[in-house]
């Protein structure tokens, strides 16, 4: 698997391309069982809000290194209608649909680093990585 890729993520099955993509990143970069399945989770929260709330965008991945460390980094961009209140969108058991409210926030507790960029009319950003 190369170390950097796009996928579009507009339907139900590209979500599950998507996880697919996290899990081969997360085991060529050598994460542990248990960290592959905080990334693949968080992966397939996230790819599913472009979906739902964006309309569909894309998701870029690449094994990242910070000195001996590796990890995986995911981003998931959407031009759907953007967040108003990013703070209560990441507040738990906030949903703006007929979710649990755990989206956003549960996947932020999943990874190493969460960066969310997001405004009305502007559509999504959410970087995530997770270290091995």
């Amino acid at each position: 698997m190369s170390t950097s890729g796009q996928l579009p993520v507009r339907t139900e099955q590209d979500v599950v391309l998507a996880r697919q993509a996290a899990r081969q990143a997360a085991v060529a970069c050598g994460l542990r069982l248990v960290d592959q399945t905080k990334l693949i989770t968080a992966a397939s929260e996230l790819a599913r809000n472009a979906v739902v709330y964006g309309g569909g965008g894309h998701m870029n991945w690449e094994t990242v290194q910070q000195g001996v460390r590796k990890g995986v980094r995911l981003e998931f961009v959407d031009q759907g209608p953007g967040i108003p209140d990013i703070d209560q969108a990441l507040t738990d058991g906030w949903t703006s649909g007929n979710g649990m409210g755990l989206g956003l926030s549960g996947s932020r507790r999943l990874v190493d680093a969460f960066e969310l960029d997001s405004a009305p009319g502007r559509g999504t950003r959410v970087a995530i990585t997770k270290w091995a």
